[in-house]
């Protein structure tokens, strides 16, 4: 796949699904230059990256149990709740934990909901919200897979519509000032509550610039959160090929992360984000497809029996303009191809494009749950 054809992928992926709504939500703070003093990102230094030593016992058994989740996208890591159409439901909560699905990772646009000056204050009324979300799912007894989603300046791709940029100098402390945040909050949560501090690394971060980074957000993390699990992937948006680049920090409670939409001209067929859009009337699964979507698995899983550290897939999926058949050999594929691998996983996504939930209805696309979730 290409990278300028993934970057363009991921940066308009969920937006072009649904339109961005006009207005913007009471709690949004609107971001702006950066006007005061830049804190030294030095005081935020990084963690030792020569020597990971593996995974701990409950890393891996954190990994496992993910076992088969579900991404809320579309939810809070739109520019603000709900101008993607979709909001976190009662509703939404209920259905998903009572279909079977035993994690849900839910994306968080925590940079346009934070102050652009320092301290970088996240809206406590913003804050509030998710963390209510995360005790409704703890309290079903699954596993949550918190993380930072769509900052956009961080990765040096143009803003989206309602994001206004900051002081550049400013990012990546702003970045990890979050995150001491988030985890200040969470502190005394559960063990089945995730952290993942960003989503598909790529552009400005790739190699060794997210590998620094990384280590900085996880020495603040673990300043009050010493054992929580942290899950952290590849650059190239989570390209098990970058593996080979990742340094995960000295730390045992780690699960590393990919994600997988190959064959891409299968799983973006007719998404008209993407330029070309990818032609229609494309089936799955061949010999070729299925060697194309098990490769990246089979990199992932080497590099997991070299460093001992287990892998998790955050996402994977097919776009609803690919015949449903099709879509639904493409589920059993994959989750078959995942699970032989020893891997669990977090399916994109719920309700959207991609879901498997259909909102108006409110009610599954029974025969794609059941490509996930069935025997």
């Amino acid at each position: 796949m290409r990278d300028m054809r993934r970057a363009a992928v991921r940066q308009s992926l969920l937006a072009g699904i649904i339109l961005v709504a006009a207005g913007c939500a009471a709690s949004h703070r609107a971001i702006g230059p950066d006007t005061g003093r830049i804190p030294d990102i030095n005081a935020y230094p990084a963690m030792a990256n020569d020597a990971p030593p593996g995974a701990s016992a409950s890393a891996a058994a954190m990994a496992s149990a993910i076992g088969r989740g579900v991404n809320f996208g579309n939810m809070l890591e739109a520019p603000t709740e709900g101008a993607w159409g979709l909001r976190v439901t009662d509703d939404f909560i209920d259905k998903a934990t009572a279909a079977g699905f035993t994690a849900v990772r839910l994306p968080v646009r925590w940079s346009n909901h934070a102050s652009a000056d320092a301290p970088y204050t996240i809206d406590p009324l913003f804050l509030a919200h998710v963390d209510s979300i995360v005790d409704k799912l703890l309290a079903k007894g699954i596993v949550v897979v918190l993380n930072m989603h769509h900052y956009r300046q961080l990765d040096g791709d143009a803003p989206d519509p309602r994001d206004v940029a900051v002081d550049p100098r400013a990012v990546d402390v702003r970045f990890v000032m979050m995150w001491e945040q988030i985890a200040t909050h969470f502190q005394g949560k559960g063990a089945r509550l995730l952290f993942e501090p960003y989503n598909e690394p790529h552009g400005r971060l790739t190699g060794e610039p997210w590998n620094v980074l990384a280590a900085r957000t996880l020495g603040v993390i673990r300043r009050t959160n010493p054992t929580r699990v942290v899950v952290i992937g590849p650059t190239n948006w989570n390209a098990a090929s970058d593996l080979a680049l990742l340094k995960l920090p000295n730390d045992a409670n780690l699960i590393a992360t990919i994600h997988d939409y190959n064959p891409f001209t299968f799983t973006h067929q007719g998404a008209g984000w993407v330029t070309p859009t990818p032609p229609t009337g494309v089936t799955c699964c061949s010999g070729a497809q299925v060697a194309e979507m098990t490769q990246p698995l089979d990199v992932a899983k080497s590099w997991s029996d070299v460093k001992h550290y287990p892998v998790y897939v955050g996402e994977f999926g097919s776009y609803s303009k690919a015949d449903s058949a099709s879509r639904i050999v493409f589920n059993r594929a994959m989750r078959s191809a995942m699970e032989s691998r020893g891997m669990s996983w977090t399916y994109w996504e719920f309700a959207a494009g991609f879901g498997v939930y259909d909102p108006v209805a409110r009610a599954f696309r029974q025969a794609l749950l059941d490509s996930l979730l069935g025997a």
